[in-house]
């Protein structure tokens, strides 16, 4: 198994910027197809030595002329907003999409009249009639194996979800880039721990490889709670470690 290395910076300190950039084009998806990008950002503070009235070593005030805020991307989320009630038939549209967002169709929606299918229907509470999926979640890989995809995702989800009636998912591994994914044993571990993650905040396992979380869910609301508090203690823990780093792990 692999061991997860040090964050890389105080995680409390992650900041989500969402956004919906409308084309203003006429097309029969533009009305039912809503995409939302998501930008994980970290804010982080940098010390300018040229700026500084005091040598580098020897500066320690927060309020140092040189000290400068910036925020760097970090990681990414694709969510798509459905809207089952206008445009063109939400299923057709889903389908020419993308393959994962029509297997996300397949198991919730309608061919026909392109709306819930009437188990669907009856398995959730009515509280909307979109349709909102969290399509992909990406972080840098030194940000990974501590839970923060789910921590964010959370946050994003409940930004977006009002008016839907259902958020649905497909667990998988969004970046194939890394050496060790190839190894087959190490591919089911890593989506095994992705599927336990969107459970974790309420997601219900449905159809084949599709997960359906209900927005009047009194789970998820907990879980956020929850998920802010992991994201404090994980910022202790970084904090703690800035000021008695761990010792180096010997090579075996």
């Amino acid at each position: 198994m692999i061991e997860s290395s040090p964050l890389p910076g105080d995680p409390t300190t992650l900041r989500l910027r969402i956004a919906y950039t409308d084309e203003l084009s006429d097309t029969p998806d533009a009305d039912t197809l809503e995409r939302w990008d998501v930008m994980i950002l970290h804010r982080h503070r940098l010390h300018l030595g040229h700026r500084c009235p005091a040598a580098p070593s020897e500066c320690v005030a927060e309020d140092c002329p040189a000290q400068s805020v910036d925020d760097i991307t970090v990681g990414s989320m694709t969510f798509f907003r459905v809207h089952l009630d206008r445009g063109r038939n939400a299923f057709a549209a889903l389908e020419e999409e993308s393959e994962d967002l029509a297997e996300i169709a397949q198991a919730l929606l309608d061919p026909l009249t392109g709306y819930y299918t009437d188990e669907v229907s009856e398995l959730l509470e009515y509280s909307g009639s979109a349709l909102l999926i969290m399509d992909r979640v990406a972080l840098d890989e030194a940000w990974r194996g501590h839970g923060l995809g789910v921590s964010l995702a959370c946050e994003a989800i409940f930004r977006l979800m009002p008016g839907c009636r259902a958020v649905a998912c497909s667990p998988g591994v969004s970046d194939l880039s890394a050496h060790r994914l190839r190894n087959r044993s190490e591919w089911d571990r890593v989506t095994a721990r992705i599927a336990r993650g969107w459970e974790e905040i309420g997601f219900l396992s449905y159809r084949d490889n599709v997960y359906v979380l209900s927005p009047t869910s009194l789970e998820l609301e907990e879980q956020r709670a929850r998920q802010r508090r992991k994201l404090a203690e994980l910022g202790a823990v970084w904090a703690a470690e800035r000021v008695c780093p761990p010792p180096p792990r010997e090579d075996p």
